[in-house]
């Protein structure tokens, strides 16, 4: 996976290819078929490929191809993060193909839907200048960016379970007020019964700090 905030074509092209290759060695049969369908789709393919990971430089990979560079190193910290689970005594209790599909989707609903793009360029010169380089989409329905997901993955037939849906819902933990119901029990009951959304959660947040100071100006 390259990574740098100035892709060429070759790059971004290079990136997409990794991401279909990670699909083909992770997922079998009908889900398998559904993804790769899925991101074959000249729109979505084409935002999978460019669409930032963020709307302002003050946050984290905010230009073309950032997304997919996000969507990778969430990948890659979701199992660095089940080793730290498991070796402080967590429960493990979801398969390598349930974290996968959670890292991988976390953030599918920033590629918008049939409907449009999520993120267009920023029109307010302003806002340009204060770093603020994209804007949401106001001419598309707002949802959470996890809703959307959701909804996306249905729109195309991608099947998923409930921890698969509970880590794609929960990966911004508390940042997001309609989480904390899921995340901050008052009853046994009422109390998570998987860690995969803790896990794409820690690795969500450990990629998002490390994107944002990877591009940050060091001190001489």
């Amino acid at each position: 996976m390259i990574e740098k905030p100035n892709l060429n074509e070759e790059e971004i092209v290079a990136n997409y290819q990794e991401f279909l290759a990670l699909i083909k060695s992770t997922f079998t049969g009908e889900r398998q078929e559904k993804l790769l369908a899925m991101y074959a789709d000249d729109a979505m393919g084409q935002e999978l490929s460019l669409a930032p990971a963020s709307m302002s430089e003050h946050f984290h990979f905010a230009f073309p191809g950032g997304y997919l560079l996000h969507i990778m190193r969430v990948v890659k910290c979701a199992f660095g993060a089940k080793k730290l689970f498991q070796a402080m005594g967590a429960n493990i209790d979801f398969t390598d193909e349930e974290l996968v599909f959670a890292a991988m989707h976390h953030d599918l609903g920033k590629l918008g839907d049939e409907t449009g793009t999520y993120y267009v360029t920023q029109t307010n010169d302003w806002k340009a200048r204060q770093g603020d380089v994209y804007q949401m989409n106001p001419n598309i329905q707002y949802m959470e960016v996890t809703d959307r997901a959701a909804y996306v993955l249905q729109h195309y037939g991608v099947k998923f379970n409930w921890k698969e849906y509970l880590g794609i819902k929960l990966a911004d933990g508390c940042y997001k007020e309609s989480a904390k119901a899921y995340l901050i029990g008052f009853k046994p009951e009422m109390y998570l019964k998987t860690n995969l959304p803790r896990v794409i959660h820690v690795a969500d947040y450990v990629a998002c700090r490390g994107e944002y100071d990877s591009l940050q100006v060091k001190p001489q």
